[in-house]
Parts: C-alpha cells; sequence; structure tokens
C-alpha cells in the first residue's frame, strides 16, 4: 500500500453515483407504528381482526388469513368463555367449581402445544404460534355448543334434553375438526396427513365429551 501516497485524482473527473437519500423511497406504511395512532384505533383495529378469523372458523375454507395475521386474544377469550361456564360442572363436588377452570384450561392449552409440537416433529410447514392460532379459535363452535347445552339444561335434564344436546355437541365437534384440518392439513407432507388428522381429533373430542358430561350443580 506504500504506493497509495502517490496516486491523485483529479478534479475534472467527475464523481459519479447518488449520495443523497431519497425522500419518498417508502411507503408510509413502512413508517406505520402503533405508538403514533389512538389506543381506541388499536382495539378497535384487533377486535376487527378477531371478528374476521371468527368468520373463517365458522365458515371454513381454503384461506390463509388464520396463518398469516396469527394471534392469541382469539383462543384466549374461547378458552376462558368455555372454562367458566364449566365451571361447577361436578354434580358430586362440594366446592365452588374452581379445578373445574383449571382442568378445561390446562387440557385447552396443552392439548393445543402437544398437536403443534406432533405437527412439526411430522415435518409441517407453519409456525408454533400459528398452529396454536387455529386450533384456539377452531375450539369457536365447542364454545357455541356449550352455550346452547346450558340452555338447554335450564329447560330440564331429561332424554329430550340429552338427545338434544348429543345432537349439538356432535355437530359443532365434526364442524370444529373439519375447520382445523382445513387450515392445518395442507401444511403438512400428504403421506402424514392422518397422523396429523388423528391428534386433532382426539383433541377436539376430550373437549366435546366434556360438554356432553356436563351437569350444572
Amino acid at each position: 500500500f506504500a504506493g497509495l501516497a502517490d496516486v491523485s485524482i483529479s478534479e475534472d473527473i467527475p464523481v459519479e453515483g447518488e449520495i443523497t437519500v431519497p425522500v419518498g423511497s417508502h411507503s408510509p406504511d413502512e413508517d406505520f407504528s402503533t405508538l403514533d395512532e389512538p389506543v381506541r384505533d388499536t382495539i378497535m383495529r384487533d377486535l376487527k381482526a378477531v371478528g374476521k378469523k371468527f368468520v373463517h372458523v365458522m365458515y371454513p375454507k381454503k384461506s390463509s388469513t388464520l396463518l398469516r395475521d396469527w394471534d392469541l386474544w382469539g383462543p384466549l377469550v374461547l378458552c376462558v368463555s368455555l372454562a367458566l361456564m364449566l365451571q361447577g360442572g361436578s354434580a358430586d363436588s362440594k366446592d365452588d367449581g374452581g379445578p373445574q377452570f383449571a382442568e378445561v384450561f390446562v387440557i385447552i392449552w396443552f392439548g393445543a402445544v402437544v398437536i403443534t409440537l406432533n405437527s412439526k416433529l411430522l415435518g409441517g410447514t407453519i409456525s408454533f404460534f400459528q398452529s396454536l392460532c387455529v386450533l384456539g379459535y377452531c375450539v369457536l363452535p365447542l364454545t357455541v355448543a356449550m352455550l346452547v347445552c346450558r340452555l338447554v339444561l335450564l329447560a330440564g335434564s331429561g332424554t329430550v334434553s340429552f338427545v338434544i344436546r348429543l345432537v349439538v355437541v356432535l355437530a359443532m365437534f365434526a364442524w370444529s375438526t373439519l375447520a382445523s384440518t382445513a387450515f392445518l392439513a395442507d401444511s403438512q407432507p400428504p403421506s402424514r396427513k392422518a397422523l396429523v388428522v388423528y391428534p386433532i381429533f382426539l383433541f377436539y373430542f376430550v373437549i366435546s365429551w366434556m360438554i356432553l358430561t356436563f351437569t350444572p350443580q
């Protein structure tokens, strides 16, 4: 590098290239931040996103909305709602039903985590939280079934009541299973789809059984 000290640049040689930063090089969306908007707008936007995901679950179709814009707010609300409605469902229990809330909460989240890990080990292409989002949102039909069953039990607990609850729970169980597999099945290798669908079937079956066997104190 000793010879570089003798190298000189003529002032007549123009310097090429753009050294200024263009003002309009990026879109306003890239500068958007929730820190710059009112809290009300942030809450309303999140509520609309959750509502759209609920619609996708009730009308399942091939869509990447649940996978692309995942969140865990909807699953949390559904889990808490279902656990609250199942609280105090043990007819021979003398407590206030607190353990039932914890049991439902743990079963839903632990089951979703196990199914997600199974999906990833089998070569699934979606992320951990995307799978949790889909499984949690697809509990919506079963939450509706729980609400209907509680209303039916208010009218009585005879044979007719059991038949109505059985039909409702079976229909919503099938709805939840089909909705979740519609979103998750395509992310699995074709030869391993059955190994992914089977745990999902068991997951929603356990929740459905808890709803069907619910008897208020």
